[in-house]
Order: C-alpha cells, then structure tokens, then sequence
C-alpha cells in the first residue's frame, strides 16, 4: 500500500478516484507529499518517477487521489462511552496540514494510521471545517456495532444527538461492510442524506471491494457537490436532477 502500488492496483480494479487514507499519520503525510502532487481539480496524481509500472493496456487508465483520513473517537457524552470512527476529506495537502497540527495537540498521531483520540466526534467535525470550508466529514461504517455514530454498543440514536447544531454539516454517511442503501433507506432521517460505501483496503487486492459510482467531473469539488446535492454535475457546468 505504497502510492505507486495504490496507483497500479487502482488501475486493475477500474478506479479513477481513490482516497490516499491516514493522511494524519505523519510519516504517511511525508510519503504522499514526496510521491503525489496536485493535479489542478482539488485532486492528486502520482509523480512521473513513480509511473514506470507495467499496466495491461486494457486497464491503464487516468488515477486520482483525494486526501482522505479516518479517525477513531473515543469519549464520553451523557454519562456513555461513545466510540465513533469519522472520515475526513479535504481538497488540498495545505489544509490537511492544519488538522494535524490541531490534532497532534490532542493526541499521538504516530501510534496508528487511524488514530484514536479522547475527542468528541463533534468536536472533530468543527476542527475539519474550521481547517478548510470545503472540508467535507463522513460518519464511517455507519451501523458497525462497536465504533461508529450508529453502533448499538457505543453510538448515537440520531445524527443530532451526535453532532448537535453541527449536524446540517453532515452530507453523507458511510455505508461500509456493515449495511447496505435498503437497511439505510428504512430510516426516514436518512432521506436527505447521501450514502455512500467504501472498500476499506488494508491490502491492494481489496481495492474496489466495495466503491461510489459518481456521475460528475472527476475533480474534488466535482465529487463533493454531487455528494452535498445529490444531483449530477457535468463539465460544462450543467445539473441534472
């Protein structure tokens, strides 16, 4: 799970777009600030150093990485212990930078490339968005029992109750492994939030196991807007219902 390898294995499995993850982890951030640079959509390409892989000709492909993290909240609210993992995406290394020296203040972020932090999971969601406006922050694995804002051992009841007058920040939720759109959709507070479903890849060869299809410019406002929105969005800045 290299950025060369990520970027090789991206294009076998069909992915244009992929998170870099742990972007909180600092040696991690070092990596992909050595190997990766902008590429002009809010996005990240693989430096040409790096790009001298043997690819089928059948699978090459343009490949994106957007910045992403994921991190594990762990504290107490209302007399309960709360575990909450939370995915954090933003357009450019520059606010990246700015969540990890606010969080580095909270705890260690060398331990794990998901870090787990005394700190409330609202709390995490006003440090992203105070990081960048277009920060966008994700409830991860929405309904996994243990660790997560649904999770029947250490969650929520509701959005609200997690996130408070926070919660209108909050576009989407992560289906994960632990649930799929139906189980979702049969929650009326749900209506209006976008769900979306990743592979959690600890290994290249579980890239794209599970993965979004966005019918939108492959650029990071491009992908957030049709998560806020729900609609699709074009090049030529047409939206579609």
């Amino acid at each position: 799970m290299t950025p060369q390898g990520i970027w090789r294995w991206a294009q076998l499995k069909g992915i244009g777009v992929i998170g870099t993850g742990d972007f909180t982890h600092p040696g991690w951030f070092k990596e992909i600030t050595e190997k990766l640079e902008p590429a002009g959509n809010g996005l990240l390409a693989l430096k040409k150093p790096y790009l001298n892989q043997d690819i089928p000709a059948s699978c090459r492909a343009d490949v994106f990485f957007m910045l992403t993290g994921e991190i594990s909240c762990i504290y107490s609210k209302d007399n309960k212990t709360r575990k909450v993992h939370c995915i954090l995406m933003v357009p450019d290394m520059a606010s990246a930078a700015r969540i990890n020296i606010a969080l580095s203040r909270i705890g260690n972020l060398k331990s794990d490339g998901r870090p787990i932090l005394g700190l409330d999971a609202k709390e995490l969601l006003r440090i992203t968005l105070e990081a960048s406006d277009d920060a966008m922050f994700i409830p991860a694995h929405a309904w996994t029992p243990h660790f997560s804002v649904f999770g029947a051992a250490s969650g929520f009841d509701s959005l609200n109750e997690c996130f408070e007058e926070l919660t209108p920040h909050i576009y989407a939720i992560e289906t994960g492994l632990s649930s799929d759109p139906p189980m979702n959709w049969r929650l009326s507070s749900l209506d209006n939030i976008t769900l979306i479903s990743n592979s959690d890849a600890h290994s290249p060869v579980k890239i794209g196991r599970e993965a979004n299809i966005f019918e939108a410019e492959a650029s990071y406002k491009g992908i957030t807007e049709a998560i806020k929105t729900k609609k699709r969005l074009w090049r030529d800045n047409r939206v579609l219902p």
